[in-house]
């Protein structure tokens, strides 16, 4: 319950708070009822008047029952008319926002979860920033934020406990992570510790991320540890890059290029990165690191790869494969393998006799190639919008064996990741071809299809939440 006193509201925490709304909670079970994670039902609906309210054991509560008594209250307070006092309104703004900060470092642990856990990747989405943007509706930049903040909370142990208590914004944390998010673990400690003292000194949200852009010099200054500059050391006569690893598994490209590679540089990736129509959201940065990846990746042009396995692995067996340097591969990886466009296999039967030699022929040539870069501006799964130009040639039946044809009629073009996705997934691929022979996909929601099959459903006017995978 909330009081109005001294020209404040004021918060009374009698054990129980009671919320009124006009829509029955789908979480209302009853008294023996248990959740997820342990906690047992403590919350009881009655209707009185006209009017459901609904009390909540804050100290018992589950935390679904948390977050749907959240909702209601946002619903509820989202339907009224602000009051006319401008004063009140300042201070309930204020009170608002700290509440949706404490609301965003919940939100930082659900989301550090999901992305441990590639729960996006389950329902079909390449990654957790893409079902952040297509599923909860976020700008990119947005979407960035969230998940960095996640990925970095559990090394931000200070900032944490600061967000989740009330004593630090979500715009201070924000900035904060992305800050450290290339650092070490030892300068991520050093870096937390510079910034958050910028914070005690009234420093703005806006003054720190200038800081944080330059935060190693700024911790090898407080330190005396300051180096020159790689670029003095190495002069402007030849190029060179440098690649470190990040925390996640990636990399961060540093360098610098002469005239004469430049020149090379733009001529290659240029035009491949091109906005692929007023559609797509990437900036250049974005745009000309996919088009890097296609050149290393040789474009439609896949890197050649032998997988050498027994007739029985590549049809359905469990005996390893292994590649030509002796690295041992495992069966249903084997067949992913075979089944992605540019891959010359060596098929042997009992007893490692050669039954066939597949040669580069067998797959889509650069004619049909630049027909289905006509045919399809992106990816052929509905809301993805990785351009054609970036993507595979894919058997729309799968391929194994010979026995899909590669003909134009039976080709399309998908992402790199829904390529791999519909070969481990089938049955979460939705197949259907409209009347001019056009190719569309559809993924369907985890748990539904049969698995080893490809659906055709009818058209829809607009998919569901879940095919809208980017």
């Amino acid at each position: 319950m909330v009081d109005w006193l001294a020209g404040q509201w004021r918060p009374i925490f009698p054990i129980r708070l009671f919320v009124k709304y006009r829509q029955t909670p789908t979480w209302r079970d009853g008294d023996n009822n248990r959740t997820a994670d342990g906690h047992g039902k403590r919350c009881t609906g009655f209707i009185i008047g006209g009017m459901e309210r609904v009390a909540v054991d804050l100290a018992g509560a589950s935390t679904m029952e948390l977050v749907n008594a959240a909702s209601a209250i946002a619903t509820e307070l989202a339907r009224r008319e602000p009051p006319e006092s401008a004063a009140a309104c300042l201070e309930l703004t204020e009170v608002l926002s700290a509440a949706n900060d404490r609301n965003e470092a919940a939100l930082a642990g659900f989301v550090s979860v999901v992305d441990a856990g590639r729960e996006a990747q389950r329902w079909g989405f390449p990654s957790t920033q893409s079902w952040l943007r297509n599923r909860l509706g976020m700008r990119d930049t947005r979407a960035r934020e969230r998940l960095t903040l996640a990925r970095q909370r559990h090394r931000l142990t200070e900032v944490i406990r600061r967000w989740s208590t009330g004593d630090l914004s979500f715009g201070y944390a924000a900035t904060i992570a992305g800050a450290v998010a290339r650092l070490d673990d030892e300068d991520c400690a050093a870096a937390e510790d510079i910034l958050l003292g910028m914070v005690d000194q009234d420093f703005s949200a806006g003054k720190i991320a200038s800081f944080g852009k330059r935060i190693r010099d700024v911790i090898a200054e407080r330190d005396g540890t300051e180096q020159p500059p790689r670029d003095a050391e190495r002069g402007y006569q030849r190029s060179w890059i440098d690649s470190t690893r990040s925390l996640d598994g990636g990399r961060y490209i540093t360098g610098w290029l002469n005239a004469e590679d430049a020149a090379i540089w733009d001529g290659t990736l240029g035009p491949l990165a091109k906005p692929a129509g007023t559609d797509d959201d990437r900036d250049l940065p974005e745009r000309t690191a996919a088009a890097l990846s296609a050149v290393l990746s040789g474009g439609h042009r896949a890197t050649k790869v032998t997988v050498i396995c027994d007739l029985d692995t590549l049809t359905g067996g469990t005996t390893p494969a292994r590649l030509t340097d002796g690295t041992p591969i495992p069966a249903e990886q084997a067949r992913r393998i075979a089944l992605a466009a540019g891959v010359s296999p060596l098929l042997l039967g009992r007893g490692h006799i050669p039954l066939y030699l597949g040669y580069r022929e067998r797959f889509a040539t650069p004619g049909q190639r630049r027909v289905l870069e006509a045919l399809y501006p992106t990816c052929a799964v509905v809301g993805c919008e990785v351009p054609g130009t970036l993507s595979e040639v894919d058997h729309v039946h799968g391929w194994a064996l010979g026995n899909s044809p590669t003909d134009i009629d039976q080709l399309t073009l998908t992402c790199g990741f829904h390529n791999r996705y519909k070969a481990a997934h089938p049955g979460h691929v939705a197949v259907h071809r409209d009347t001019q022979g056009h190719y569309t996909y559809r993924l369907q929601q985890p748990g539904t299809g049969i698995p080893g099959e490809t659906g055709t459903p009818t058209a829809t006017s607009r998919p569901p939440p879940w095919n809208q995978a980017a």
